[in-house]
């Protein structure tokens, strides 16, 4: 809809194979795990870096179907990558909280 009325748009996408198949009109494709699209919690160069280049990307995206690899390579192995806060989100606990609840 927002593509539909005129404004162009860019998707940061780590799972951008899938561009076409759900019509994503132009990503900034990168290769970081879920959860940490734009870097590591407290990593603020990087994040600004990542949000740099992906607004480059939608600058030079001239038409939807445009995908384009950012130059970003994760520090660690993704499989030894431990994503999840020490502290787990409000919506979390109270997930794991009712899961609790009904074992």
């Amino acid at each position: 809809m927002i593509e539909a009325a005129g404004i162009p748009t860019v998707t940061l996408n780590m799972i951008w194979v899938f561009q076409r198949l759900v019509g994503m009109p132009r990503v900034a494709a990168i290769e970081h795990p879920f959860g940490r699209p734009y870097g590591d919690v407290g990593d603020a160069d990087t994040q600004r870096a990542v949000l740099r280049a992906a607004l480059d990307v939608f600058a030079r995206a001239r038409a939807p179907g445009h995908v384009e690899p950012l130059p970003f390579v994760w520090h660690e192995d993704p499989r030894e990558t431990k994503w999840h806060p020490a502290e787990p989100s409000p919506i979390i606990a109270l997930v794991q909280k009712r899961r609790q609840g009904r074992d």
